[in-house]
């Protein structure tokens, strides 16, 4: 028997608007929520209800058998509830199927992790909260930000309460077929791991209407084959759900390929469906895995410098992260939002200056017109958060002992 893992990541960034060097001390607004608006909208219409439909009909039509699994960064949500509340509808009778898991990540999708441990498990809590208040499930596997791992979060996870941790299947770590595998994190006797299959996720999320690519058109015949000529037991398939009427248009096929696969696949009689959980809990771990550096599902590199891969990017995060104690140490709700919100990964991810193909995928989503704009926009609004900030701890600034230190970053 071959096993299935399918998950899907769903994300909308709040997106920052032109933000004038002249609003330096005047102005907090640092969000375009009139085109995060009409972004969300757009891609409700496009992907988000029509895909639900598909995927419940789906489950309904094989109960038991055909299962999926998300996860939803809370400033999806939050857009969700304010803008598209039928699709958020449509998301929570969807995850109210027992064929549907939801998992936990981090709610403002940033790299905390990287950078502050006490913030990654105050983001990962609220997270929790969320999910729990909105969809009735608590989570018991974890999904990093863009798939972002490293042994470090073993023990947080641990403490946190999750069973299993999703990651990328790194060729150069695992081998060819390494991803095909339940793995034990490293110094955990209860925390697994599950691998993303890139070649064949990939297929899906970025070749699947490329015409000059030598496999186009990709069917769900062809596809399924593939899996069942495959050696590996278990093929985990991670994607963006954009990828379903956004990123891979309606006109492209792409619904008629997920509706398609189910039936393909379950009619061979030699396929499960699993959600991450029934694969941790049903799965034996057959060796351990461990990575000291980071890892992550973007770019050719797979590590995190489609975030800090170079100086632009690098220094936007690090004052960024100097300000927290000062801006916890305040007390203004508000002025935390605002820090975590502009902790969300993709700013920086618009930040990249790589060349070749990962910089045309960059350049996709990028809303500004080059990464350097996008890095001055940032260290405007930044400059007034750290002004904001100031003037939010008044006296309280006296009682703070590395308060010099911190100031001298900037």
């Amino acid at each position: 028997m071959k096993y299935i893992c399918l998950y899907f990541q769903v994300h909308q960034p709040r997106r920052l608007r032109n933000y004038s060097v002249l609003e330096i001390g005047k102005n907090h607004h640092y969000f375009d929520d009139q085109q995060n608006q009409e972004i969300i909208q757009k891609v409700a219409q496009n992907c988000y209800l029509p895909t639900n439909q598909l995927l419940k009909k789906l489950i309904e039509k094989y109960p038991g058998k055909f299962r999926v699994s998300f996860s939803f960064s809370g400033v999806l949500l939050d857009q969700l509830e304010w803008w598209a509340p039928e699709a958020l509808k449509s998301f929570q009778k969807l995850c109210s199927y027992e064929e549907v898991e939801v998992l936990g990540e981090t709610y403002y999708h940033s790299l905390a992790s990287v950078y502050s441990p006490q913030e990654f498990q105050a983001q990962v809590k609220l997270h929790l909260k969320k999910i729990k208040s909105l969809f009735g499930k608590g989570p018991k596997i974890f999904r990093n930000t863009e798939l972002i791992y490293a042994d470090q979060l073993v023990p947080w996870l641990e403490k946190l309460g999750f069973s299993g941790v999703l990651a990328e299947g790194v060729e150069w770590m695992v081998g060819k077929d390494g991803a095909g595998k339940v793995y034990q994190a490293r110094s955990s006797s209860r925390l697994k791991v599950l691998l993303r299959h890139y070649p064949l996720s990939d297929d899906i999320a970025f070749r699947f209407s490329a015409s000059d690519w030598k496999e186009h058109p990709l069917t769900a015949e062809k596809y399924a084959r593939w899996i069942l000529e495959s050696s590996l037991p278990l093929i985990n398939i991670f994607i963006d759900y954009e990828t379903f009427g956004e990123h891979q248009w309606a006109s492209s096929g792409i619904f008629e390929f997920l509706e398609q696969l189910p039936e393909v696949l379950l009619s061979s009689g030699e396929v499960e469906f699993l959600t991450p959980s029934r694969a941790v809990e049903e799965l034996s771990a057959e060796q351990e895995f461990s990575s000291p550096a980071w890892l992550s599902w973007a770019d050719l590199e797979r590590d995190l410098s489609a975030w800090l891969g170079n100086d632009l990017q690098r220094t936007a995060m690090d004052k960024l992260y100097a300000l927290e104690p000062l801006v916890k140490a305040s007390g203004d709700e508000d002025l935390l939002e605002s820090w975590r919100l502009l902790g969300t990964s993709d700013h920086f991810y618009y930040m990249s200056t790589k060349l070749g193909s990962d910089a045309q995928v960059h350049k996709y989503f990028n809303p500004l017109r080059s990464p350097y704009y996008a890095h001055i926009i940032f260290m405007r609004i930044l400059n007034d958060l750290f002004e904001w900030t100031l003037s939010s701890l008044g006296k309280k600034i006296k009682s703070i002992p590395d308060f010099r230190s911190i100031a001298d970053r900037w």
